[in-house]
């Protein structure tokens, strides 16, 4: 009875034996060590208080597998250890533990799967996949990823932001428009790799190299585009596989507010609304309260905007105008390209060079403050000559700056850009002589179409440009002075427009990195398809490591085994070869240094179905056939021979096809399934049948030993699971579903998870014998499965492999990662997945190893 292994440690006179659960010593009264059927023991009181699993069934702490347990009864009528008893006849004086708090201890059972690694202490190979992000980081940028197919491009790209619309089937509204601008290249694998990840895995590792600032950035764009209503929404970031490039997605109402004002060229009150200025007054009014509360917007989630224009504006159907974020992204791009061409390489520039690119900025409606300009050419290594008399920090109130100019070009028109930079020739005045000159003209030319019914109002918005920005209103006291121009209603008095407090982590957006990213210019030649360009080379080559390293080292390599004359059936791992079988009725053997052939074992009259690798004290291969031949192979003589070991019939009956699959248990049972839908056990020392087990309605398609428990899968739909000890059914999985029946082709199980694959192409999860995710994977029968950690390999009928990761969230919900693809050209049997590398078997009689490049 002293068969464990901590049992029969704990014998020697120094450590008298203890329970594996609670570790306190046995003894005749408290802690009586009571007899499992698998000749492990316990206490009597952890025993009954052990978690139940199935009826009458408990999982043994030392050796994992599951018995039987007669509960009515209880613990006591289990047979007493009385070995155990008289090595404890001495007293020893030892604290006890309290039985009310039972931990199960860590399993100790030396269990090893087909490959001899043991079960509990295996390190999963990576394989030649990259390692992946954080589920926390997974979680929050999933939901923003677009599916591959949600848009569809209308028309040509000739624009750095270009119009699409989405599809009905993600749930969008019909002729939902959509606006697309660049963020980041998706770089593809090298052309020669056998591997292509997926769509969403691309995205997210461009997503998870992102540097810190820019993450911050995005999150912050995208935060925005959903809290707030003045803003445009955001529908997600959109991969597009034609030219390699991430979009950011936001909605679109098609009338573009710069298209409107060109209607208004003179502004709202330059032209003729048969009551004065009064109509022209309110419209405005209406608009600037809306950009104004934009901008807060803005403010409220740490963000400087840093520029603003007339073409960042869009209406909707009510007459709102709200702030697009692609344009303001797209005119962020402009004016730092257009910066950077003004600069001539390194070289100083002056005071009347600054004023330049500044009105220039400004006749191109392009709004940037003097301050966030001088950063910007502090940020391109620019050196400035003099005093501009203008300090390059950035505040709040830079923003102000740029909503005064959109607030005063929609009054005043074309008139604010063309009239107001009026500077004589040959006139040598410094940067902020020159914009104090321009500045009183701004305010001459308000006072001149306002008139002085508006003078507030006029000196409101010069406020709004005064250089320093401490003179500057705020912008709730702008947005006050436009409610005012609508209505004077008493209920004002009690207004309370909350003031953001400036912030030392805030962030101005045209400084940051996403403007810096991708630079977006019109292509000159229009040959271009894509329609974009990157500023310069080191730009280029800096994206390209950025976003692309984890994806262009993935260089995955394969090599072809080729011997067989049918269909590859099996593949095994051990004792450094590879085993793989097929309907040739031969059996394999492969080099795993060289992947050089080694040997063929002849023998069996039909064809071979499964192998299976026995690591005992006598390595040993076991192969099957449809014929219900099993053959026993010595892998260890040398050389090694062409007649099996050993070798006998299962009886078959002629209704019915052979054996389908095959598992064995280092108890030294080895199992088969056939198409007499029976499970049989048998001795493999005597090749003696053992036990048959009953249940399955059909083929018995796939068995897997795992977790001190034996999992059978059948086309009837069902999976099985089956006490090693005594072969007593313990559950059935599956037959309670609703919907179709879909046969099950193949399981695979480690730990507490099961899966299995159908023959509609559907992948299922179980853990801890409970379905937690059921997914169409494929487009036809999956005929294998490979699980190796989170890693999870199927293949089939559509002759393509997926690879997917598996993350399981809280115990009880498991999400699909798809990470990528391999096209095998053929129909794909069998799937082993081991040291880091990934063997799949064909129905075009070869064995490809996959296996990453150098």
């Amino acid at each position: 009875m002293l068969r464990s292994t901590m049992e029969s440690s704990s014998s020697s006179s120094s450590t008298p034996p203890e329970c594996p659960v609670c570790l306190q010593v046995y003894d005749v009264s408290d802690t009586v060590p009571r007899v499992l059927p698998c000749g492990h023991s316990a206490c009597e009181s952890c025993l009954g208080q052990l978690p139940q699993k199935f009826p009458q069934t408990i999982r043994c702490p030392a050796c994992t597998q599951l018995v039987k347990f007669p509960s009515p009864r209880g613990p006591s009528s289990l047979p007493k250890n009385i070995d155990l008893l008289r090595l404890c006849e001495k007293p020893v004086e030892q604290k006890k533990l309290c039985h009310g708090e039972i931990s199960l201890g860590s399993d100790e059972s030396g269990a090893k799967d087909k490959c001899g690694n043991s079960v509990n202490d295996r390190t999963h190979q990576q394989f030649f996949l990259p390692d992946s992000w954080s589920d926390e980081f997974y979680t929050e940028w999933r939901r923003w990823i677009l599916p591959q197919n949600a848009v569809l491009i209308k028309g040509a790209k000739n624009d750095s932001a270009y119009s699409a619309s989405l599809t009905l089937k993600h749930c969008f509204l019909e002729n939902c428009s959509a606006s697309l601008i660049p963020l980041f290249s998706v770089v593809s694998p090298a052309s020669d790799s056998e591997f292509r990840f997926s769509y969403l895995f691309q995205i997210m590792s461009c997503l998870s190299k992102m540097e810190e600032d820019e993450i911050f950035e995005l999150r912050s764009m995208l935060r925005m585009g959903y809290r707030h209503r003045t803003i445009s929404e955001i529908y997600g970031l959109w991969g597009n596989v034609e030219d390699g490039l991430c979009y950011l997605v936001c909605e679109e109402y098609g009338e573009k507010f710069s298209e409107i004002c060109s209607d208004f060229p003179d502004g709202f009150v330059g032209n003729d609304y048969g009551d004065g200025n009064l109509d022209g007054i309110s419209s405005f009014a209406m608009m600037g309260m809306d950009m104004c509360e934009a901008m807060i917007s803005f403010h409220e989630e740490k963000l400087i905007l840093g520029c603003l224009g007339l073409s960042c504006v869009e209406m909707d159907d009510f007459r709102h105008i709200y702030l697009h974020l692609n344009y303001v992204l797209e005119m962020s791009r402009e004016i730092y390209a257009s910066v950077g061409e003004f600069i001539p390489g390194k070289k100083a520039i002056g005071e009347e060079g600054v004023a330049t690119i500044f009105f220039k900025l400004v006749q191109k409606g392009q709004f940037m403050s003097p301050e966030i300009l001088l950063a910007l050419l502090k940020k391109n290594q620019a050196m400035i000559e003099g005093s501009p008399g203008v300090i390059d920090s950035v505040s709040y109130s830079s923003d102000v700056w740029s909503v005064g100019c959109v607030l005063i070009r929609l009054l005043l028109g074309e008139k604010f850009t063309e009239e107001t930079w009026k500077l004589g020739e040959g006139e040598d005045l410094n940067f902020s002589a020159i914009y104090e000159k321009w500045l009183e003209n701004v305010s001459c030319l308000l006072e001149t179409e306002l008139g002085p019914e508006f003078r507030t109002l006029c000196q409101m918005l010069s406020r709004c440009l005064n250089l320093a920005q401490g003179c500057r209103p705020v912008l709730p006291d702008l947005w006050k002075s436009m409610r005012k121009l609508l209505t004077k209603h008493k209920l004002d008095i009690l207004q309370r427009v909350n003031i953001t407090r400036e912030n030392s982590s805030s962030c101005c957006f045209i400084l940051g990195k996403l403007c810096k990213v991708y630079l977006v210019r019109e292509t000159p030649t229009g040959n271009d398809s894509h329609g974009f360009q990157l500023d310069d080379k080191d730009t280029r080559e800096s994206l390209e490591n950025d976003f692309g390293e984890s994806l262009s080292l993935e260089n995955v390599k394969c090599k072809e085994l080729q011997s067989h004359l049918d269909c590859v059936t099996g593949l095994a791992i051990g004792g450094g070869f590879l085993f793989s079988s097929s309907f040739d009725r031969s059996l394999q053997l492969w080099s795993l240094q060289d992947f050089s052939h080694v040997h063929t074992f002849r023998g069996h009259e039909h064809k071979v179905m499964c192998v299976v690798y026995v690591d005992e004290e006598q390595p040993l291969c076991v192969t099957v056939d449809n014929g219900g031949g099993i053959f026993v192979w010595d892998i260890t003589s040398s050389p090694l021979g062409n007649e099996p070991l050993k070798k006998w019939y299962a009886e078959k009956d002629w209704r019915y096809s052979g054996i389908h699959s095959l598992a064995y248990w280092r108890s030294g049972y080895l199992y088969t399934g056939g198409g007499d839908k029976l499970i049989k056990a048998w001795n493999l020392q005597d090749c003696t049948l053992a036990c048959i087990m009953e249940g399955h309605r059909s083929v018995v398609s796939s068995l897997v030993v795992s977790e001190g428990a034996l999992y059978s899968g059948s086309w009837d739909g069902t999976i099985r699971l089956w006490c090693l000890s005594d072969h007593s059914p313990l559950a059935v999985l599956g037959g309670d579903i609703p919907g179709k029946v879909s046969s099950i082709l193949s399981i695979k199980a480690e730990k507490d998870l099961l899966v299995s694959v159908h023959e509609d192409g559907t992948v299922k999860v179980w853990k801890n014998e409970v379905l937690i995710k059921s997914v169409q994977s494929h487009k036809g029968a999956i005929f294998s499965v490979s699980l190796n950690g989170k890693w999870l390999f199927t293949g089939g009928w559509d002759k393509t492999i997926n690879v997917q990761e598996l993350s399981v969230e809280g115990g009880c919900h498991v999400d699909f990662r798809p990470v990528g693809s391999i096209s095998c050209g053929s129909v794909i049997t069998s799937l082993l997945s081991s040291q880091g590398k990934l063997f799949v078997g064909s129905a075009d009689k070869t064995v490809k190893v996959y296996y990453p490049g150098r």
